[in-house]
């Protein structure tokens, strides 16, 4: 195997399309992982989180072919230590991981591990790795290759992320959830739609339209203090170009709920691997007595149903309202190695 440092996007670009047909088949693929939207979130550090940041991405060669990528950057992390973290880190990529097949993981850490305790990459004190998947088999990987050299090893769980199982049926789906959680999202779905000038439900299709509507979804979280905080000009252009990004791939489901011609809600979301993903929503407070929130996540989930969709994935965060809608938790977590 040859293990290769780079330090910057443009030399690993011929490698953009090798790169993404790796991930389709490696223990998680997730929107998260491809070269686009990392190479996006490297440009703007994650809109603005690590601002002093270096990159350090290691490509794994078994004679031509491409079978590891290690998506580094090298950071002081949250606990003070120069430390290698996973490109994504931390707050707006609720996926992340090493891309590697599983069959291939073992030898892979192994390699990486050693390269990376070498002297061209050797001014780090910790790996720092948020947001693996409880499932990934790079947990195992990670823990044993530490054990064998002598180094620290932590796990921990940083967050859940609630998911909902769905059926093909959205009558099935509703079947499924608390009675009285069930009657609550039909008695808002039926009100929304039987107004006088009912309520509508819109998917953004047409790439010269999103600028626009990302415009309108920026306005939509604006009306939540929280949100304006978080939504500064450099989120803006991060979220902006993953929407583009995932526009452009075939993989973005922006929806938005109009009632009366305004937008009184909407969810930007990615439609990838036979799932969606809910990554981040806003709603018009002028319109909160309709709950268009609600309104608009039963549209979603309604769609999902109907196209076969496997499940609704809300990624990280344990706020109530995912579970009224039936979600159960699987975790997110923190490998943390000391050398």
């Amino acid at each position: 195997m040859d293990f290769n440092l780079h330090t910057n996007f443009e030399s690993l670009a011929p490698l953009a399309d090798a790169w993404n047909n790796l991930l389709a088949r490696a223990v998680t693929d997730v929107p998260f992982l491809h070269f686009e939207y990392l190479r996006n979130w490297w440009h703007t550090r994650g809109g603005g989180e690590w601002p002093q940041a270096d990159l350090r991405v290691v490509t794994t060669h078994a004679g031509r072919e491409l079978i590891g990528v290690a998506p580094l950057f090298q950071t002081t992390n949250r606990d003070g230590l120069p430390a290698l973290m996973l490109l994504g880190s931390i707050e707006i990529s609720d996926y992340l991981d090493l891309i590697v097949r599983p069959e291939d993981i073992q030898r892979v850490t192994s390699g990486l591990f050693d390269f990376l305790d070498s002297s061209e990459t050797a001014c780090w004190r910790a790996l720092d790795f948020y947001n693996l998947p409880e499932a990934s088999a790079t947990l195992a990987a990670l823990e044993s290759e530490s054990a064998a050299r002598g180094w620290t090893f932590t796990r921990e769980v940083y967050q859940p992320a609630p998911f909902i199982p769905l059926p093909a049926d959205f009558d099935a789906y509703l079947a499924s959830i608390d009675k009285k959680q069930r009657h609550e999202i039909r008695r808002k779905m039926r009100r929304a739609t039987e107004r006088d000038n009912p309520a509508r439900f819109q998917i953004v299709e047409h790439p010269a339209a999103l600028d626009a509507e990302m415009e309108a979804f920026f306005n939509l979280m604006t009306q939540d203090p929280a949100k304006e905080t978080f939504l500064t000009e450099a989120m803006r252009a991060q979220m902006l170009a993953t929407a583009r990004t995932a526009m452009s791939q075939g993989w973005l489901w922006l929806a938005f709920l109009e009632v009366d011609g305004q937008k009184a809600a909407g969810m930007f979301n990615f439609d990838y691997g036979n799932r969606l993903w809910g990554y981040n929503s806003g709603v018009n407070r002028d319109f909160i007595e309709l709950s268009p929130g609600w309104v608009l996540l039963g549209h979603v989930l309604q769609w999902a149903c109907e196209h076969g969709r496997l499940e609704f994935d809300f990624m990280r965060g344990s706020e109530e309202y995912k579970y009224r809608f039936g979600a159960q938790d699987r975790m997110v977590m923190r490998a943390k190695i000391i050398r």
